[in-house]
């Protein structure tokens, strides 16, 4: 074959015959163009959902003040105050996992966008989800525990802590079944799988479950002084908490400085004292009578108080609650100041107190009220961190 006879495009693979360059520019010129409308499109829906999900828990207050009464909207306000910006936040995630559909069209990009969406999706509801569960439980269940039952104590952040991780493995359950993912399937093999384990590593697993153990009940933390005795004739251990790890607890010995190893399965056998939490929280609030209040009535009021915070608090410091009642000089009237000191072993259970501190208020107004006193509650109640002698 002569090289006046030789064709180029004989040599070429059929595919590269086919490509047109102009239909080519043409084509990715509309790729780009779509592209370009799509992503503007976006862009301004993701401007619209920010500037909507910060605007809706205010629509949902001024719409409960508009339609509930006075005591019930501030009952709504008080509750849904913790988890606002939550709420805000899972709003905003399922809103862009909606508007990401617009990049559907693109095969290649839009399922690694949509997993990271829903997941996202996934883990602000439950979050929300477990700070609703949890304000609820403060608020609705301490008051309802009461009625059952007059004993209430840090059971019930176990119960919180409980809920949270079945609002947690449900969530990942559900998110799996939604991509397809046997999720019941794998932990029952594993389950299976787990019971040869189990045998193989006894001690490891013990080890483990004493940590869980640790975390959930929280007996000490990180940075707390704590007293041991691990043998009984010796003298006690007193050091500082270094770490806590998944097989042991590190403790720094206060006398010698050196560091002490314990496993986690004997560190929840042994009887521990928190000398860090050895604190107790002073309360003081005021109750304002109209009226100036007679020797019966006073001796009234004293009763009252002193039956009310007994009964309904737990974590009380006896006999530290003290009612006067004295005359104030800018207005007339009796005032009462009453003062008592609780005592918990962290931030989380303090917080049930000052619930159950308010379940005492209500019941000294509920009872001050049938016997005719007129009065007023002087907002706000203070609370004052006191050191406990020891």
């Amino acid at each position: 074959m002569s090289l006046l006879a030789f064709n180029p495009l004989q040599v070429l693979p059929e595919s590269w015959k086919l490509i047109n360059p102009v239909e080519f520019y043409q084509d990715n010129q509309q790729f780009l163009i779509e592209l370009g409308i799509r992503l503007a499109g976006l862009i301004i829906l993701l401007c619209i959902i920010l500037a909507v999900c910060r605007v809706i828990p205010w629509i949902l207050l001024w719409f409960c003040a508009r339609s509930l009464p006075s005591e019930k909207y501030k009952e709504y306000e008080h509750f849904s105050e913790p988890f606002r910006k939550d709420l805000i936040r899972a709003l905003t995630f399922i809103f862009i996992d909606i508007s990401l559909t617009i990049l559907k069209p693109y095969e290649q990009v839009y399922p690694i966008i949509n997993f990271i969406a829903d997941f996202a999706v996934m883990a602000s509801t439950a979050w929300l989800v477990s700070k609703v569960a949890k304000q609820a439980i403060r608020i609705y269940g301490v008051t309802l525990l009461k009625r059952v039952s007059q004993e209430v104590n840090d059971l019930i952040l176990i119960f919180e802590n409980t809920v949270n991780v079945i609002i947690g493995f449900l969530a990942v359950v559900i998110f799996a079944q939604s991509k397809d993912f046997n999720l019941i399937a794998l932990l029952t093999g594993l389950g299976i799988g787990g019971i040869a384990i189990a045998f193989a590593a006894q001690e490891a697993l013990s080890q483990i479950l004493a940590t869980i153990v640790i975390y959930l009940d929280r007996p000490y933390l990180t940075g707390e002084y704590v007293r041991i005795n691990f043998v009984a004739p010796q003298e006690d251990v007193y050091g500082r908490i270094e770490s806590i790890g998944l097989r042991s607890t590190k403790l720094r010995i206060s006398a010698t400085n050196t560091l002490l190893v314990v496993p986690n399965s004997l560190m929840v056998t042994k009887d521990i004292e928190n000398i860090s939490r050895g604190t107790k929280v002073m309360v003081l609030f005021y109750l304002d009578f109209f009226e100036v209040l007679d020797e019966s009535e006073r001796a009234l009021v004293d009763k009252v108080v002193q039956e009310s915070v007994n009964r309904e608090l737990f974590g009380l410091d006896p006999g530290s609650t003290q009612v006067v009642l004295f005359e104030p000089e800018d207005k007339p009237g009796t005032r009462a100041r009453i003062s008592l000191f609780v005592m918990s072993s962290n931030q989380e259970s303090m917080i049930i107190r000052k619930r159950l501190v308010e379940i005492a208020n209500k019941s000294i107004s509920d009872q001050l009220k049938t016997q005719g006193l007129k009065f007023e509650f002087a907002e706000p109640t203070i609370y004052v961190d006191s050191p406990v002698t020891l």
